[in-house]
């Protein structure tokens, strides 16, 4: 009696602990990504306009070629959309 006792105790107190039986994952906050890929594609868009400016493109013509080459490279973020 006693042994079963124990065994059913332990068995419970497995089942009952909170890694084993929650399944569900943590939801992601896409605030925050989108918040960082919108912070990466300014500073890509600004750091290649100048390098573009020192090549002596244009100033417009220069940030609209790095917004189109961010476009290409990186259509898997968010940002590139927009």
């Amino acid at each position: 009696m006693k042994r079963s006792f124990l065994s059913c105790l332990l068995l419970s107190c497995l089942l009952s602990a909170g890694c084993w039986h929650r399944s569900k994952q943590p939801k992601e906050n896409t605030a925050v990504a989108t918040e960082v890929e919108e912070a990466f594609k300014q500073r890509w868009i600004e750091k290649r306009s100048a390098e573009l400016v020192t090549q002596g493109l244009r100033a417009d013509l220069a940030r609209q070629q790095a917004i189109d080459e961010f476009r290409a490279r990186y259509s898997f973020t968010r940002a590139a959309d927009k």
